[in-house]
């Protein structure tokens, strides 16, 4: 029983400590110094290595260690009957949901500006905006944006959101589809990018869309880095049609050190810190559909290869 961990950029040790807990008669092995490729089935990645699954001829599942998948299914060596799956974790949707309700209070309640007037030793007033007068949109209502719409209508903003099909909510006013986008837009204070990253949603945080979005507005980016075009929202804040952005996910991570991000006094910026997958908390995840393939039976939160998501 041997499951692979690819995942070059991070210390595996926790993820180990935390299988091996769920299954002391489990082998785990790490990339690149894993044996027996030619009977390796299942992988444990986190951005994979281009071209690497070539060299597991009979590998039947790659499981993402979080919720995010672009980073596996993009692989061009990810045969298509391999299949892949994510993380799903209660607790994970808690601490965005939280994380999201931070930046939007942060940013009626002018926090943002008040960091940089510190810095500048000014003591200057500015007007705040009540949740019941600001209008906050999510981009995404799934399984993550759904319950992040829910909390901020909870705590009196008003909601809408947009998902490529209808849905219906109870206090969320929502809009789907290509047709829906740009109703969906134009009377935002905040909109949220909450979307899972396919083809379709890359850069889709861009030039066009900001441009729909009303003088003033705010953006959120809690998704994928991918999801915006750096250059685009540089731009947008220069000509001040957004009055700032908070991003917690990027292109690159690390952030690299001469990035123009860090120097922009409207872009507050976090560590991709929304939310963390503790390895303790989903290892049970991963040793339960190990067991699944093993016995010939269907597998928990597959994704769908064709949707992206």
């Amino acid at each position: 029983m041997k499951i692979v961990m690819i995942s070059p950029d991070h210390d595996t040790k926790a993820w180990e400590d935390a299988l091996w807990n769920e299954n002391q008669d489990l082998e785990i092995e790490v990339y690149p110094e894993d044996t027996d490729r030619e009977n390796t089935d299942f992988i444990l990645a986190w951005n994979p290595p281009k071209d690497v699954f070539n060299q597991y001829p009979n590998l039947k599942v790659v499981a993402s260690m979080g919720a995010g998948i672009r980073h596996i299914t993009k692989n061009k060596s990810l045969n298509a009957e391999v299949i892949v799956t994510k993380i799903e974790d209660d607790q994970l949707i808690e601490d965005l949901q939280y994380f999201v309700l931070t930046s939007v209070l942060n940013y009626c309640r002018n926090i943002p500006y008040y960091v940089v007037q510190q810095q500048e030793k000014n003591w200057n007033r500015i007007p705040y905006k009540q949740p019941k007068e600001t209008r906050v949109g999510i981009l995404g209502l799934g399984n993550i944006g759904l319950p992040v719409a829910q909390i901020l209508a909870q705590n009196n903003f008003n909601v809408s959101g947009w998902s490529n099909s209808e849905k219906e909510i109870e206090n969320i006013k929502t809009f789907a589809g290509q047709d829906g986008l740009s109703p969906f837009l134009k009377d935002l204070d905040v909109v949220v990018c909450l979307l899972p990253l396919t083809d379709d949603t890359e850069e889709i945080l861009n030039e066009d869309l900001f441009n729909q979005l009303p003088k003033g507005a705010y953006l959120i980016n809690v998704g994928r880095g991918a999801h915006l075009a750096e250059s685009d929202l540089l731009e947008a804040l220069d000509n001040e049609h957004l009055s700032g952005a908070a991003l917690d996910v990027f292109q690159d991570e690390p952030l690299p050190k001469d990035h123009p991000f860090w120097e922009n006094e409207k872009i507050t910026i976090t560590p991709h810190t929304a939310s963390v997958t503790k390895p303790t908390a989903v290892a049970h995840q991963i040793t339960e559909n190990y067991k699944r393939l093993k016995e010939g039976k269907e597998l928990k939160h597959t994704i769908s290869r064709n949707k992206g998501y």
